[in-house]
């Protein structure tokens, strides 16, 4: 694998990262939206990541390149926490009002995870570019 076939697949990482990062930034804040611009509470959303190949020549027997691209951003068809609260003004007839379903603790976890990731991807791009340097210094 050469110096920018590599370099896009980190690439490729650092960005499905800096999703994951946004959407569980957009859950957190709106843990509490009980109502959006379709008047419904608002649902959890979750990046779908998959892999991504590479065109290029290959020489054969050589392994294919592959990184990792957003497949789709998708929501969480489960149902929000209920509340009892019946002076709030998204209250239902019974007093209940319906929460989203965010949980702080997973997007919390979530956002770790993304970060730790976004990392391990940087330190890659870092490291070949520590090796592309060498390379030309060895060339001088």
């Amino acid at each position: 694998m050469d110096f920018l076939t590599a370099l896009h697949v980190s690439a490729s990482g650092l960005s499905a990262q800096r999703t994951r990062v946004n959407v569980a930034a957009s859950n957190l804040a709106n843990a509490e939206s009980t109502r959006g611009p379709d008047g419904l509470p608002y649902k959890r959303r979750d990046p779908v990541l998959a892999a991504e190949s590479f065109e290029q020549n290959l020489s054969p027997g050589e392994p294919q390149a592959v990184g990792v691209a957003v497949a789709q951003v998708v929501e969480d068809p489960t149902p929000g926490k209920r509340v009892y609260a019946p002076g709030h003004p998204d209250a239902d007839v019974d007093g209940f009002v319906t929460f989203p379903n965010v949980n702080p603790v997973h997007e919390t976890v979530n956002l770790i995870s993304a970060q730790r990731g976004y990392e391990a991807n940087a330190t890659a791009v870092d490291t070949l570019k520590t090796m592309a340097q060498r390379a030309l210094d060895i060339a001088r």
